[in-house]
């Protein structure tokens, strides 16, 4: 019995599994993809000018949301070559931020407190605040990662 062919990692990485490399998994981005038409998708792969290209028209009228479904696999990987694993998981900031970013709730996982309480006392300063962090998440947890 001759062993396995050794290959180099992430020669074909599965891309449901969640290898410790993989800081946007394909799952979470097709769970994202379900509200793709409001861009969502886009935003947590890092593509937030096309993400709000979406969310202005409906996903281009939901027909590039339904071909964006079979580009999920590529944009995943696009992202986790861009946005290297660190302290702060990218998937649980974008899951804080969707669900609970007009509290802040997501500032305080990423360490920043002081303007955690003020998107807690201001609604995420008005929507303003929430709309910046949707553009931009990535690039901070990527900085937090990279210096903290």
């Amino acid at each position: 019995m001759e062993p396995a062919p050794m290959t180099a990692p992430n020669a074909n990485p599965d891309p449901f599994s969640n290898q410790a490399n993989v800081s946007h998994p394909v799952l979470v981005g097709y769970l994202f993809w379900i509200l793709g038409f409001i861009g969502a998708h886009r935003f947590y792969f890092g593509k937030p000018l096309t993400g709000i290209l979406w969310l202005l028209t409906g996903g281009i009228f939901l027909i590039g949301w339904i071909v964006d479904a079979f580009f999920i696999p590529t944009m995943a990987e696009q992202a986790n070559q861009r946005y290297p694993n660190g302290h702060i998981d990218y998937t649980v900031t974008w899951v804080l931020l969707t669900f609970l970013g007009l509290f802040g709730i997501h500032r305080f996982y990423m360490g920043k407190i002081v303007t955690g309480v003020i998107y807690l006392l201001s609604g995420g300063l008005f929507g303003i605040g929430y709309a910046y962090d949707v553009c931009t998440l990535n690039e901070q947890v990527e900085e937090l990662n990279r210096f903290g």
